[in-house]
């Protein structure tokens, strides 16, 4: 997630020259410890803003709203290149040492080791205590399908991690159909541990999920009650002990933004708290495309006060201060949610700013989105991916891809 940051003395890493996060204590490509390099400077960035007020609850089920108009996807892993690496020191060469000292070097089994120097153990933090290699990390590319429904999750091309994170699935209704669902959250990247807040926010959204459409919940309502849930399972994150890498004088709460949409047979729900979005692309794409979320950020914030247009707010370096997410330092919590009735077929986009910054409008996105996007959803998430690598690629990239009614395609059980 982009976030109004102070500058810092490293903007690269001295080593490899890899872009680097102002939080960052190792390289994420090579493993250089930044804390030894002439004129390191400690990070000290923080959230913005305070959050801007909720909208009405929802209606009871099964009547639906007008539109307001004011588990964890399979890791696809990455390969290393390791010809040429040799073996760090403090542990014996493999091409010369005697199999007696082979054997008493050989770690207990199950250990973790280094994929560069295959010898060092690998810290809870992802590095080599042997070489200080940062290891390849499961979250760097996901992809998943789950029958009406999928999504593609990518680190991007800037930084050194992914801190994105979603779950799509499908729960049964009282009426037999089945409500498909899918949840994306962005770690902000000021806060600490981004990446652990945004992955239990959609574990703990998606649970809730299930535990209250089943009874029969109106889907707008138990998305409010999910987002709620994802709020108190970020705030915990910030009771537990921090690990050594995370002993520094930034020490904001894990914190991220949400957004997620619920899809039957005849409603669209959706629900967010930050920047995160949801837009509508019909199947017909004469037809109008929508935005259904309002972002809670600095430039949403001076377009509706009249003090700038959008293409003025947007263009601003403070555009993407954020202004509401979950987090044991959120001011408030006050979830928006929305639910609608479209007249025809097409598909719900939800997505991380790491895609609408390329395709940031409406109609930007239809175009962005393959005319074949509710018959083949994970293709169409793989092309919005693309599109956004192809911008240029500066934030994690996850976009999840809902055809809407949900009962033209199967969808299977979570």
């Amino acid at each position: 997630m982009s976030q109004t940051h102070q500058s810092t003395a490293m903007s690269v890493c001295p080593a490899c020259e890899e872009p680097l996060e102002e939080s960052d204590r190792f390289c994420g490509a090579c493993g250089y410890d930044l804390s030894s390099a002439p004129g390191a400077a400690t990070p000290d960035d923080r959230p913005t803003l305070t959050m801007t007020p909720a909208p009405e609850a929802a209606a009871a089920w099964p009547a639906a709203q007008e539109p307001d108009s004011s588990d964890t996807p399979a890791p696809v892993h990455q390969a290393t290149d390791l010809e040429g690496i040799e073996s760090g020191g403090g542990a014996p060469d493999p091409r010369t040492a005697t199999p007696e000292q082979l054997e008493a070097a050989t770690p207990a089994a199950g250990t973790k080791l280094c994929v560069a120097c295959r010898a060092g153990q690998v810290d809870p933090d992802g590095y080599c205590e042997n070489c200080g290699h940062a290891q390849p990390r499961e979250r760097d590319h996901m992809e998943q399908e789950l029958g009406a429904v999928a999504a593609v999750s990518d680190r991007g091309l800037r930084h050194h991690r992914n801190e994105d994170a979603f779950v799509i699935s499908s729960a049964a209704l009282p009426d037999g159909s089945a409500a498909v669902v899918a949840l994306v959250c962005d770690g902000v990247s000021s806060a600490t541990r981004p990446d652990d807040a945004s992955l239990a926010a959609t574990r703990a959204a998606n649970e809730s999920l299930h535990e209250s459409l089943p009874r029969g919940t109106h889907p707008q309502q138990a998305l409010h009650e999910a987002i709620l849930a994802a709020a108190e399972a970020v705030n915990a994150l910030a009771q537990e002990p921090a690990t050594a890498r995370e002993h520094q004088p930034h020490q904001n709460a894990p914190a991220c933004t949400f957004v997620g949409s619920i899809v039957t047979r005849e409603l669209l729900v959706v629900g967010w708290v930050g920047d995160s979005r949801a837009y509508w692309v019909p199947d017909d794409r004469t037809a109008t495309a929508a935005r259904l979320t309002e972002d809670d950020s600095w430039a949403a914030q001076m377009v509706a006060a009249g003090l700038m247009n959008e293409a003025e707010a947007y263009a601003d370096e403070r555009a993407h201060a954020i202004t509401g997410w979950l987090g044991a330092d959120a001011y408030e919590l006050e979830p928006h949610t929305a639910s609608f009735k479209p007249d025809r077929p097409g598909v719900v986009v939800v997505c991380t700013d790491g895609l609408w910054n390329y395709a940031e409008s409406a109609e930007q996105m239809a175009r962005a989105v393959p005319a074949d996007a509710a018959g083949r959803p994970l293709h169409a998430a793989q092309v919005l991916t693309g599109h956004a690598l192809d911008g240029g690629g500066h934030d994690n990239v996850t976009v999840a891809v809902l055809p809407f009614p949900g009962a033209r395609q199967g969808a299977g059980s979570a």
